[in-house]
């Protein structure tokens, strides 16, 4: 008998065993059903069912049967009666619950233990229930409630004089105090202006206060009375969980952050070395063969560029949200309107940077691009700007500058200077060693033209009715060549008239003797000078 008791507790025990082991499998995806007191508090959990009765059901009737023994004088009536298979907590002739095997299991516990933790639970729920609602601890509540809407009373009240006295404050050193914002020259706010910006931040700071106030009286006054402490710790929950999450997000976030400082740090002073060799390029501290120093911002702007986007390639897995679909999406978007926005400016852009690896031309050279003649007074990415002779500037984009031919007449005139010409037409009557030092002299008395090299003159045609006399003169001044045309024309008809040549195109038909010829006469009558 002795060995069969042994054997059949023993069978128990690993019976015992086996549900353990199938229940702790089961607890982590276990879904407890909460049995509420009186004032929502949460008194214990079932974890299973019980005959017809499922989990969410026997939790309902277990809380409605405790509600139900505030009806009851002795609360301290609730008995324990073991059965079979349970252990029922009974209060008179009705049972509030049956505690079997599997509670205590789901507890680990035994159902003795569970039971008595149970009945004590109950218990001081229903001593608690009792106390809070007495008559003395309802006057203490309506009490304190008063004196704390007595407080909130005069808590606004103060704050509504406190921010007048500060609107009247503000008012009252206009003109002093307050003289308004200035940036370098630009006038951001006036005084008056001022005045009433600061105004509405008082107004807006006084509300954000009151709203804050009332935001924390609100849970203190609802947690004084049992019955509505569940609203108060939701009230609270409203604006404690948002900062909870804010503050474990900046927490979970700070490694990361961390990085992007390195990174951005390191790629700080890698772009100050690299501004420092610009510098050093620009004012020609630094030569280096081959490269020229009007290429050191441009390059050093590219180079910026370049590194900028790569620090993002880099910053990029580590800010917040850029695994999110909506995060890459918007990127996406972004990208492609870009590059549909911006290509005509991308190929001004590239035509800017050949331009200016092409070295045609620098600030302040005159040039001419197309039937445009000025100087050149700004290069960027985009545009080239001209200032005409007329004072006229004209924006033409870098594409267009590619396209067209342009001519610099200023890039080599310090060195061996730019060849002025202009051509004038004379008849054949007039000798050409005559009309060519006339032009000599009418280019030696032009001030910006160059006495060395010496002016020349080319007969470039021989018409029918004259021939087309260049007179050419070398300048330094590229830039002026509108006033040295004026003062060499000028200069031409002056010497011109002083031997008496007439600057015309005879394109007429003479009446004539056949025997006559159009040679000049000292030309005739030196030949027969020398005949005789």
């Amino acid at each position: 008998m002795q060995q069969q008791l042994e054997f059949l507790n023993e069978k128990e025990a690993q019976r015992i065993e086996e549900k353990k082991r199938k229940l702790d499998l089961l607890r982590k995806s276990a879904n407890p059903f909460a049995v509420k007191g009186f004032f929502k508090d949460t008194l214990f959990l079932i974890y299973t069912n019980s005959g017809s009765f499922s989990g969410k059901e026997r939790a309902a009737a277990i809380e409605t049967r405790i509600h139900g023994l505030t009806s009851q004088i002795g609360v301290d009536s609730i008995e324990l009666i073991t059965n079979e298979n349970s252990i029922d907590l009974v209060s008179g002739d009705k049972i509030i619950m049956s505690i079997s095997e599997n509670d205590a299991l789901w507890n680990n516990t035994s159902r003795q233990v569970l039971a008595n933790e149970y009945k004590r639970t109950i218990i001081k729920a229903l001593h608690q229930y009792k106390e809070e609602t007495s008559l003395s601890t309802l006057l203490k509540e309506i009490g304190l409630a008063l004196v704390v809407l007595l407080f909130m009373f005069l808590l606004l009240r103060y704050i509504n004089r406190l921010f007048r006295w500060t609107a009247v404050l503000i008012q009252k050193n206009e003109g002093t105090k307050i003289n308004g914002i200035k940036i370098k020259d630009y006038t951001l706010f006036n005084a008056s202006r001022q005045v009433a910006v600061l105004l509405v931040l008082n107004n807006i700071l006084r509300w954000i206060i009151i709203l804050i106030a009332i935001y924390i009286t609100l849970p203190i006054l609802f947690g004084i009375f049992p019955w509505t402490k569940d609203f108060a710790s939701t009230l609270f929950g409203y604006f404690l969980t948002p900062l909870k999450s804010i503050g474990m997000g900046i927490w979970s976030y700070f490694p990361n952050l961390i990085t992007i400082i390195v990174i951005v740090v390191v790629f700080r002073y890698v772009m100050k070395a690299i501004h420092f060799f610009k510098e050093e390029i620009e004012n020609e501290n630094l030569k280096i063969a081959g490269f020229y120093a009007d290429w050191a911002n441009p390059t050093y702007q590219i180079l910026k560029i370049v590194l900028y986007a790569f620090m993002f390639v880099l910053i990029f897995p580590y800010l917040p949200g850029s695994n999110s679909p909506i995060f890459q999406g918007v990127s996406v978007f972004l990208g492609v309107l870009f590059t549909f926005g911006s290509s005509g400016s991308l190929s001004n852009i590239v035509a800017g940077l050949v331009l200016t690896y092409m070295r045609l031309f620098k600030i302040g050279d005159r040039v001419k691009i197309g039937e445009v003649v000025g100087d050149v007074m700004e290069k960027s990415l985009l545009v080239t700007r001209i200032r005409t002779t007329k004072n006229e500037i004209i924006s033409i984009p870098n594409s267009t500058v590619m396209s067209s031919h342009t001519i610099n007449y200023s890039s080599d005139t310090t060195e061996n200077g730019l060849i002025l010409h202009t051509t004038v037409t004379i008849g054949y009557d007039v000798p050409w060693k005559k009309i060519h030092q006339a032009l000599l002299d009418a280019a030696d008395r032009t001030d910006l033209i160059l006495k060395t090299p010496k002016p020349f003159v080319l007969q470039t045609s021989l018409e029918d009715f004259y021939v087309a006399y260049q007179i050419n003169g070398y300048t330094k001044e590229a830039n002026k060549q509108a006033k040295i045309y004026s003062d060499l024309h000028a200069n031409i008809q002056d010497c011109c008239n002083e031997v008496g040549i007439e600057i015309l195109s005879p394109h007429y038909e003479a009446e004539r003797d056949g025997n006559e010829i159009t040679i000049p006469k000292e030309y005739t009558q030196k030949g027969q000078d020398k005949k005789e």
